[in-house]
């Protein structure tokens, strides 16, 4: 058999070189008649060609395993280079699925590292459509015309005259303000009065604040209140002096309790009085466009009764001319409470700014209140203790008023023979400037 097969093979070179070219090139194959030779026997006989079925078959299964093998690894080679933006093509998901888990087990193990994934980053396409203008059948295709709106025109007229009414409103605050003084007011006060700088700010901003519109829905109402001698009763002398001169004599009214109504037997006739003296004034200023001022002094003498009939003129529902009124309530209503007040917080060193405490005001405004609930309307303004320094400058003010020249151990002496109260180092006149008069006249 072996000899038959080389003699077949050397006897028929096309068939061979036919099965050779087969097995180099898979998809190729030699078209056209095929050359046969018979294979003769040595006596010169010719053979009969035998069928190649049986070696064929296995054959050409083998090429196309072989040649599915070619095809699949061609495949993966060209995926493991493809880039990552590539895109993939559908038919082929599945064996490149293939291709990927055979890589994947190919590849050596990963090992965890606290590394980010990065992410990557996607291009998103913006579609830009043109904005097409549609214009009907039977119309010109051409834009419209822009029409000029006159309400432009009103809008802005209607901005210039806002704009000057705010500007007028201005000016006339302004001019309110200026035609009071005020400021040559808040000098006088600071000169003439030791020891309340805090109080005095306090009460003239709120003079500044009513002061500088003439129309209000409720009168202003200040309770100056405070231990004795604190300068309590020159502020208000002092501010009945400033208005009368820049407003009149006539809407300054001055009220002492235990001069104008001293008694109880006369708390009519003194209400009937005090009704008149509040109307004249209140009239006036209204004709003039001015707000009268009206101090009343030594209230914490004051009968009940008359506290009554004042409670009516402070409050807010009234007419336009009784709103436009400054009343000052000056007392002794409080001062238990200031005074411990200040003694218990003197060890903080803010001295100056306990006048302006919210506790210290909620706490003598609910005192005034269980004594008469016209100080539910009022504004609390409370002077605290003066200290020794202070009464060192009044002491200092009342010699060169009556010219003794200020000797400073002289000044000492004089505010040494005064009682205290004494709370570490801080020295707190229990009297505040009220026996300096009569110290100083006991120099004559």
């Amino acid at each position: 058999m072996e000899r038959r097969s080389r003699l077949r093979r050397g006897n028929n070179p096309g068939r061979h070189s036919r099965m050779q070219h087969r097995k180099g090139s898979i998809l190729m194959e030699p078209k056209g008649p095929e050359p046969t030779r018979r294979a003769m026997e040595p006596n010169g006989v010719p053979v009969p060609r035998q069928k190649m079925s049986t070696f064929a078959s296995p054959l050409r299964a083998a090429c196309r395993i072989r040649h599915k093998y070619l095809l699949m690894k061609r495949r993966r080679v060209s995926t493991e280079q493809r880039e990552p933006g590539d895109g993939e093509r559908p038919g082929l998901k599945g064996q490149e699925g293939q291709g990927r888990g055979a890589r994947n087990r190919g590849k050596p193990p990963e090992y965890f590292t606290f590394d980010k994934v990065p992410i990557r980053a996607t291009r998103k396409r913006h579609s830009h459509k043109k904005r097409k203008v549609l214009y009907p059948n039977d119309s010109r295709k051409y834009l419209p015309e822009e029409k000029k709106s006159k309400a432009k025109h009103c809008l802005f007229l209607l901005s210039v005259i806002v704009f000057f009414q705010i500007y007028n409103a201005i000016e006339n605050l302004d001019d309110n303000v200026l035609k009071y003084d005020l400021a040559g007011l808040e000098k006088t006060l600071k000169r003439e009065v030791f020891g309340q700088a805090v109080a005095i700010d306090n009460v003239m901003d709120l003079l500044n604040d009513y002061l500088s519109t003439h129309s209000h829905n409720k009168p202003l109402v200040l309770s100056v209140n405070g231990p004795i001698g604190v300068g309590k009763s020159l502020v208000g002398r002092l501010l009945a002096k400033h208005f009368r001169s820049v407003l009149g004599d006539e809407l300054v009214h001055q009220y002492f309790v235990l001069h104008h109504c001293p008694t109880h037997d006369n708390v009519t006739s003194c209400q009937q009085e005090l009704q008149v003296v509040i109307s004249e004034i209140v009239s006036r200023a209204e004709d003039e466009e001015k707000i009268p001022l009206l101090i009343f002094d030594e209230v914490e003498f004051m009968q009940p009764a008359l506290l009554d009939f004042l409670h009516n003129f402070l409050q807010p529902n009234q007419t336009n001319e009784f709103l436009n009124v400054v009343y000052i309530l000056i007392s002794n209503h409080g001062q238990a409470e200031i005074t411990k007040f200040v003694l218990h917080n003197a060890s903080s060193g803010m001295t100056q700014q306990l006048a302006t405490s919210e506790e210290l005001v909620f706490t003598v405004q609910s005192s005034l209140v269980h004594i008469h609930p016209l100080w539910n309307h009022a504004d609390i303004v409370p002077f605290t203790l003066l200290q020794r320094h202070h009464i060192l400058e009044c002491f200092l003010e009342k010699m060169m008023a009556e010219g003794f020249y200020p000797d400073s151990a002289h000044l000492d002496k004089l505010s040494g023979e005064l009682n205290y109260y004494s709370v570490g180092e801080h020295q707190y006149s229990v009297h505040g400037c009220k026996h300096v008069d009569s110290k100083i006249n006991l120099l004559h």
